[in-house]
């Protein structure tokens, strides 16, 4: 399935429908008054948060939605009957926003949450409304108040707990499928991430937390180099970041510099970014190079008071403590 996380609609919500003029006619009533009644409210348009729903793809291919209008009054005052509303269903995670204007009408984080985004109109009154004392016949109704109509921007951003970010091909992926029943595309070359993928870890008998294994950045990620700033925006709700850096291969530099410049994307996307908790991890235990070079690599990180967590996501090697180390962090912030 292809992941869309950004789409452009139109919505209209129903119009009112028209008051009625209609006066009594009735056998044995010789001064029959207007009975004319109301028009019915315009249905509404609404948007619905859902689990079920893992993009905004269905709104690529239908773009226009319309709520029903309101019904006409009719005589013997009855009213008309309002009009249906029109529900949306969208992902967890969607932010809805005025495209006209870039405001945010909601932010959709929690199943079955919902928002107005056009109100159905009101629907107009009939001319028994209009009776008085000095004009009893009266001979004219309202028309029904149009509904609200707009350009809505959707954006969605995954909602997870750990967010792993890092360079292409340092093994995030195949750490997701490590440890969750996730099964993302793991190949030998960059970019073989293409979309996030959401794999959910289970620590003991019961805790379980939302990994989010989002595509390798590159330098100059944050002015859209790769696959860049399009993805950058699925880590900004989680609560911590795995840092998961390759010390095996053979142009490698040094893991503080790779360290460095996915943080530095990360400051150039959003400050916001560099505050959250984060894990470093070295990836690839399993290979005699990176054996060999593990030693002097965490002493620039314990130089820096930074803790390395050395793992194999292919053997398994360290995830045990990795993932109480993650369980613990997430604890102490969900308990401030």
């Amino acid at each position: 399935m292809k992941f869309v996380d950004e789409a452009k609609i139109y919505i209209k919500a129903g119009d009112g429908g028209k008051g009625c003029v209609s006066f009594r006619r009735e056998k044995f009533v010789p001064r029959g008054g207007p009975n004319g009644g109301d028009g019915g409210k315009g249905g509404d348009v609404i948007f619905q948060a859902s689990r079920s729903h893992r993009t905004l793809l269905d709104l690529k291919f239908r773009q226009h939605y319309k709520a029903r209008r309101g019904g006409h009054g009719q005589g013997s005052n009855k009213t008309g009957k309002n009009g249906d509303d029109l529900v949306i269903v969208v992902p967890v995670g969607t932010i809805i926003r005025d495209f006209e204007t870039q405001s945010v009408i909601a932010d959709l984080t929690g199943e079955e949450q919902t928002c107005i985004a056009a109100g159905g109109g009101i629907g107009g009154r009939g001319n028994a409304r209009f009776a008085t004392s000095t004009n009893r016949a009266p001979r004219y109704a309202q028309d029904g108040i149009p509904g609200e109509e707009k350009e809505i921007g959707l954006e969605l951003k995954l909602l997870a707990d750990v967010g792993t970010i890092g360079l292409p091909n340092v093994g995030k992926s195949t750490f997701i499928s490590r440890v969750s029943a996730a099964k993302p595309k793991i190949a030998d070359y960059p970019f073989t991430t293409l979309t996030p993928n959401l794999g959910v870890v289970k620590s003991g008998d019961h805790e379980t937390f939302v990994v989010a294994d989002i595509p390798g950045l590159i330098e100059g990620a944050h002015l859209g180099m790769g696959l860049g700033i399009r993805f950058l925006r699925h880590i900004e709700r989680t609560t911590l970041l795995l840092h998961i850096i390759d010390i095996s291969g053979s142009s490698f530099t040094g893991a503080w510099q790779d360290y460095e410049k996915i943080n530095n994307e990360l400051v150039s996307f959003s400050p916001a970014m560099i505050e959250k908790p984060q894990i470093v991890a070295i990836n690839k235990m399993d290979l005699p190079v990176t054996q060999e070079r593990i030693k002097q690599e965490i002493e620039v990180f314990e130089k820096k008071e930074i803790r390395v967590f050395p793992i194999s996501a292919v053997t398994g090697e360290g995830i045990d403590t990795l993932i109480y180390e993650i369980v613990k962090i997430l604890n102490t912030s969900k308990a401030q």
